[in-house]
Order: structure tokens, then C-alpha cells, then sequence
């Protein structure tokens, strides 16, 4: 729904006068709205208003006013809209209307009431919907046409108006190939633009294709016997649409055999798994592990996002031998770029840093507990989000082995998930904060991140955190020397 101003101040019009709002058949979604606008604006009252489809009316009728300004709607009210208005009902328009009229006169919060008849209603209609759009996607069966260069069409009898709101589905699915979908009473048809036509024949799709034949055999070769259950077989696939979808014409047969073959599998010998060498496997193990730094990064760089959207694994960054080595949480927008660690506004601080603590970052180690920038996409910004504990542990192998390359003689953990990736515990930064055991050949030492002093809003607060800091990395500095 378009975005929503204030309700006409004036009181309801109409003291006895008839308001006719006609729109077009099916799913008049445009239609209905500007005709809501104009009544809304108009302050015409739910009973003084006939919503038909038909040119023709019994009423003789005032028309609303020809301009009206959009309305001011709860996300709730806007999304339930699209989900209703195409719904078989005849009375959806004036169920609507009436759920704006008093959404507008003040019941702003009238959707979070479950048990008031209108919004029941309402939200019957749109559980209809949903099941609707979902049976059309799930059944909907396309045919090739008998000498048509590579065109497709499908016959499809819906319960309500959906075409127009199940054909994106198709184009998303079938966007490289030309399609049709008829339907008893509109078309859409598909050759790179989208178009809705008149209703189609079923007789205009053609019985069957070369495709279906191997369709069917794939489906009685996953058919299981012991899983058979006829009641939810009909409950998810209603028998409407069977005679739409080919692997339909197996289901007898199959059902017919069930019992046979199910007490067949039951009596059939079970065959024992194949045991595997374990001697073997901890060799190919140890073959396939990588042997230093450089394969290691390898097999990094080649590894997809455990959440998806990061532009690059950013590897760390150092000398083998390090005398420290940072762990950060892992690269922000920044370094995701350009496929280098602490190269933000955070890494800036960080060599600010270690500048003033009288370390040289040239000869530290730094790198992150996770490998790949998680985010959020906010217009254009892409915003940090913190990684899980679950993604956390998923690249926790990859930094211990690392560090066990690098050989630093002290790791300092920046922040809490770096902590969490070193030793495996959720521990607060202000109660563990300075020398720490991480359980490992090297020393340990906690500190917060860098982006922590960034996000203090005091500029006071913010240089005092950032001069305890510099201390810590100077006392990081003594350990490791």
C-alpha cells in the first residue's frame, strides 16, 4: 500500500447517500487502493459503500472525490492487504475498507487484536491465500509444445485470483525459458516480459512430453512403501490436481504394491557397511593436512563463506616467528575489500596503537578468529554483525593451526570472540582483562578491540579507555620479550 497521511478531519459524509466503488474483476489491487484513498478521504463510512466488479450498479451513486492523498498505515495492515485482496470473497473489498476505516479513526494497534471478528476474518483469508500460492507452486506442471521451438504451457485451476501474485515465482524459476499458465478465468505468458491475458482451455495443453515419461520412472524409483500414508498424501496433494501432474498416474500401482514391498524390504538380509581402515584414514588425514602457512592460506582462500556475502577469506598478516601474534573477531567492511586484516577504521587505532606501545606491526602477527566478513545490508552499508558462536567454532581448526605456524611467543586476544576462539569459553573482557593461559606452547593475553574504543560516545571516556589500551599493549609487549 502506498504510504498514509493523516484521516480527513471532517465526520462521516453521507446520510443515506449510496458510494459505489467498481473495480476491475480478479485481484484489483491498484484499483482498490486509490478507491480506499479517495473514500478515506472523502469520510465515507464502511455501510455507505457498495464495492462491485461490474460496470452496471442497482444504486444510483455519488462518486468519491477524484484526488485523494495516501494513508499512514501499520506494516500490518499494509502486508495484509496484497494477501487478501485476492481472495474469492466478494465481500474482501468491504472486509478491507472496514479494517481501514478504523485503522485510520484511531485503532492504529486493531491487527494485534486476535480476537476481534474482523481481524479473524481477515486473517482466515490470508492463511487461504498462502495455501493457495503454495499449491499452485508446488503443482503447477509445464509441457512442452509438439513443435514449438522450446515453449512450455500449464494448466492450473487456483481456489482464488493468484495468477498475478504466483507468476513472479515462475519467472524466477524459468526466466530462460517461454512459458505459459492458463487458467479457467486469466493467462500469464512468459518471453523474457511478463503479460496476463484472457483465460485459457485446458484442451489448449498438450496430454504429455518426452520429459514426463523419465519424470515418472524418478518418481517410482523414490517412492517408499514404508512410508506410505494416504491421509497426508491427500491432505498436502489434493486429488484436483492430480490429473495435472504426471507422476499422479503411478500413485495407484505404487500403492496398490506397497504392502508387498514393504514386508519385502523387512525380510531381505541387511548388508553390513563397509568398514574402513582406520589406520589408513588417519594417514590420508595426515597427507591431505597442510604442511605450512602458505597451504594453509590455500585451502582458506578457497573456502566459502560460512554465511554467505563476504567478497574474500582475509588471511593473516606477518612474520612466522612473530614474537606476538593479535587475534581480532574478523574483517570488517574495509578489509573484506581489500583482503587485508585491521585496514579499518578499527585497524587504524590498532596501529595508533601499537605505535605509541613501541611495537613495530610490520614485525607482529595479526589476523582474526573468523575469516570472513558477516554483515548486514543497510542500503548500501554494509554493517558489521557479530559472528556467532557456532561460526566461530566452525573456523576455529583453521586458527589454531595458524598460530601453530606462526610460533609466536604470545598470542593477545582482542575482544571477546577472540577469546571465545582460544578457549572455547564465553569469558567477560573486564574480569579476564591482562595475562591469561590459553592452554597452548605460547603465553596469552586478553585485551578489548580496537572498535570498542570507537563506540564510546564520550570523547573523555573514549581517550581514557584508549591510554589503558596503549598500557596493556605495552605490558603485552614485556610478556613477550
Amino acid at each position: 500500500m502506498d504510504q498514509l497521511s493523516e484521516p480527513c478531519p471532517s465526520g462521516p459524509r453521507s446520510a443515506g447517500a449510496i458510494h459505489v466503488a467498481t473495480l476491475a474483476p480478479g485481484a484489483d489491487l491498484p484499483g482498490f487502493r486509490t478507491a480506499a484513498r479517495r473514500l478515506i478521504a472523502a469520510g465515507i463510512a464502511p455501510d455507505a459503500v457498495v464495492w462491485q466488479t461490474e460496470r452496471l450498479s442497482l444504486f444510483g451513486a455519488e462518486a468519491a472525490p477524484a484526488d485523494a492523498p495516501p494513508l499512514a498505515l501499520p506494516r500490518a495492515v499494509t502486508d495484509l492487504i496484497p494477501m487478501v485482496v485476492p481472495h474469492r470473497d466478494p465481500e474482501r473489498y468491504g472486509l478491507l475498507y472496514a479494517l481501514l476505516w478504523r485503522v485510520t479513526r484511531g485503532e492504529r494497534a486493531l491487527m494485534e487484536v486476535a480476537s476481534d471478528p474482523l481481524v479473524h476474518r481477515l486473517h482466515r483469508m490470508r492463511k487461504a491465500i498462502g495455501r493457495d500460492l503454495h499449491k499452485m507452486h508446488a503443482f503447477l506442471r509445464f509441457r512442452r509444445v509438439p513443435g514449438a521451438d522450446e515453449r512450455y504451457v500449464a494448466w492450473f485451476e487456483p481456489d482464488n485470483h493468484i495468477l498475478e501474485a504466483a507468476a513472479p515465482f515462475f519467472v524466477d524459476r524459468f526466466r530462460n525459458l517461454r512459458w505459459s499458465i492458463l487458467t479457467p478465468e486469466a493467462s500469464a505468458h512468459w518471453d523474457g516480459t511478463l503479460r496476463f491475458g484472457p483465460p485459457g482451455r485446458r484442451e489448449d495443453v498438450p496430454e504429455g512430453d518426452g520429459f514426463e515419461a523419465g519424470w515418472r520412472d524418478y518418481y517410482e524409483s523414490t517412492f517408499n512403501p514404508a512410508r506410505l500414508n494416504l491421509d497426508a498424501m491427500r491432505a498436502e496433494m489434493p486429488r484436483k490436481y492430480w490429473r495435472n501432474m504426471p507422476e499422479t498416474a503411478a500413485i495407484p500401482a505404487l500403492v496398490r504394491a506397497a504392502g508387498a514391498r514393504a514386508q519385502a524390504m523387512i525380510e531381505r538380509a541387511p548388508t553390513m557397511p563397509e568398514k574402513r581402515d582406520p589406520v589408513r584414514a588417519v594417514e590420508r588425514m595426515a597427507q591431505d593436512e597442510p604442511d605450512s602457512l602458505e597451504a594453509l592460506n590455500a585451502i582458506i582462500a578457497r573456502s566459502e563463506p560460512l554465511v554467505p556475502g563476504a567478497t574474500q577469506a582475509v588471511l593473516g598478516e606477518g612474520p612466522i616467528g612473530a614474537r606476538i601474534a593479535f587475534v581480532g573477531e574478523q574483517p570488517g567492511d574495509q578489509e573484506d575489500r581489500q583482503g587485508r586484516p585491521f585496514v579499518g577504521p578499527a585497524g587504524q587505532l590498532l596501529s595508533r596503537a601499537l605505535e605509541e606501545a613501541g611495537i613495530e606491526r610490520s614485525e607482529a602477527y595479526l589476523t582474526n578468529a573468523v575469516k570472513h566478513f558477516k554483515f548486514t545490508l543497510r542500503g548500501k552499508r554494509r554493517i558489521h554483525e557479530k559472528p556467532t558462536a557456532g561460526e566461530v567454532s566452525h573456523y576455529r581448526w583453521w586458527l589454531d593451526r595458524e598460530l601453530d605456524f606462526v610460533a609466536p611467543k604470545l598470542v593477545v586476544a582482542l575482544g571477546a570472540t577472540a577469546v571465545l576462539a582460544l578457549t572455547g569459553k564465553q569469558i567477560p573482557i573486564t574480569r579476564a582483562r591482562g595475562p591469561a593461559e590459553f592452554g597452548r606452547p605460547y603465553g596469552g593475553f586478553i585485551t578489548v578491540h580496537p572498535s570498542y574504543l570507537l563506540r564510546l560516545p564520550d570523547e573523555a571516556a573514549k581517550e581514557a579507555a584508549y591510554r589503558t589500551f596503549v598500557d596493556d599493549l605495552r605490558r603485552a609487549q614485556d610478556l613477550a620479550a
